[in-house]
């Protein structure tokens, strides 16, 4: 009953968005302008089936960056954040569309609090670009997000779908720096919300400690969670091989070794338990 529940209610968040246009000659362009072989680039790009919806943890991600002054957390962030939505065996599928600040106007408060940049070197808006370039116009071939004001508010509306902090919480698991987890407990608290195909993603701080970093959630074409293709895209959520997201630096907790959930420290982010 939960998961028609969580199905429907994903289904319709397509349904809900108002219909939107980019100004200018940029969408008439990618829209009716495409040469053969950008046509071509475009129906192969739009064959995947899934997308992951990638959350990550403040206090978690920090311990990722190499370098302690990379790191940053904006006093209003106390929660989980969303790094991307990302089609899988897709990537880098169109150089014709650009996003531009005014795309994004209306939605920047929203995003701010639940999508910041979280180093120093990129801006939010600059990491909102990339993940529109990288991804977002692969996402684009389904017409719900055919447009970076239409993805951005489907990412928003997810991340309030998946309120991970609160089922943590709910169920007594919250950020310790002396408490440690293993994926099985995580896994029963988070699988009847998130399906048993999430994927729960650690980094090793410089102390060999696991500590969590990373959620990916596999969506169906239509938002559905899961996902019904038997290919590829169950052999990237295995191994982590797929290129939308090799360039992660984490990996999946290992199931026999007890991982850190830390606590965010927004004055130094990269040591929050010394």
């Amino acid at each position: 009953m939960n998961k028609m529940r969580n199905s429907v209610l994903l289904t319709v968040l397509l349904l809900q968005l108002p219909v939107t246009t980019t100004k200018g000659g940029h969408w008439e362009d990618y829209k009716y302008g495409l040469q053969n072989s950008e046509q071509d680039k475009k129906q192969f790009c739009c064959s995947w089936k899934c997308l992951l919806f990638t959350l990550q943890w403040p206090g978690g991600f920090c311990q990722s960056l190499n370098k302690e002054t990379l790191c940053r957390i904006p006093q209003s962030i106390n929660t989980w954040t969303i790094h991307g939505l990302w089609p899988l065996q897709a990537q880098h599928c169109c150089s014709c569309w650009p996003m531009f600040h005014s795309d994004v106007q209306e939605l920047e408060a929203e995003l701010s609090e639940h999508w910041p940049s979280l180093v120093t070197t990129k801006s939010s808006f600059h990491f909102w670009r990339d993940e529109w370039r990288k991804h977002g116009v692969c996402a684009a071939c389904v017409e719900g997000m055919n447009s970076p004001p239409r993805y951005f508010q489907i990412c928003l509306k997810l991340r309030a779908q998946f309120d991970i902090h609160k089922l943590l919480e709910d169920a007594g698991i919250t950020p310790s720096c002396e408490q440690p987890y293993k994926v099985e407990e995580v896994h029963s608290v988070l699988v009847p919300h998130l399906s048993d195909r999430h994927e729960i993603q650690c980094v090793t701080d410089d102390k060999d400690r696991e500590v969590w970093f990373q959620v990916k959630i596999p969506l169906s074409h239509n938002l559905t969670l899961g996902c019904d293709h038997h290919g590829d895209a169950e052999d990237d959520l295995a191994t982590g091989s797929n290129r939308a997201w090799s360039s992660s630096p984490g990996h999946p907790c290992p199931p026999q070794v007890p991982f850190y959930y830390f606590p965010i420290d927004h004055q130094q982010p990269k040591q929050p338990c010394g």
